[in-house]
């Protein structure tokens, strides 16, 4: 049931593309990771020509989440897909953005929903090991805080 992103390979858990059932509409759910700064991948602008392709001959509501580092690679993805997606939804370690806002075709977009993750820490991990790295130059172990809010 998992929904990872779908330029991963076929034998990593989950899918890139889920569809799920809410009442009598059917959705389609799509998973996409962008490529700069982060992992070598595909490109992830033609997975989505293709995944969307599949997803209209079941149902005309595409939601797309872009895992992606760059809000300018987030928005070349919200704008490629204007009209073709019902929403394009940016996401990663960061803060919420605020242009959410319907693009000239009709697809809903925000650059970045926010993050999930530890709300007192940096990037979802604790603080002081993130305020660390940025005082020493040193790298530091991703810490994830067993407790907290």
């Amino acid at each position: 049931r998992m929904v990872r992103p779908a330029i991963f390979a076929d034998e990593a858990p989950g899918v890139g593309m889920r569809y799920m059932q809410i009442n009598d509409t059917k959705l389609a759910v799509i998973n996409l990771q962008g490529r700069a700064f982060m992992q070598d991948i595909d490109d992830p602008f033609k997975k989505a020509d293709a995944l969307i392709k599949e997803a209209q001959k079941e149902t005309p509501y595409i939601f797309v989440d872009f895992h992606a580092e760059t809000t300018s690679e987030k928005n070349a993805m919200g704008w490629y897909l204007d009209g073709r997606a019902s929403a394009v939804v940016g996401t990663h370690t960061h803060i919420q953005t605020s242009d959410n806002r319907i693009l000239p075709q009709g697809t809903g977009y925000i650059t970045d929903v926010g993050m999930t993750g530890f709300y007192d820490g940096i990037l979802g991990i604790n603080r002081d090991e993130v305020i660390y790295r940025f005082i020493s130059s040193l790298p530091q172990r991703h810490v994830v805080p067993d407790e907290g809010r």
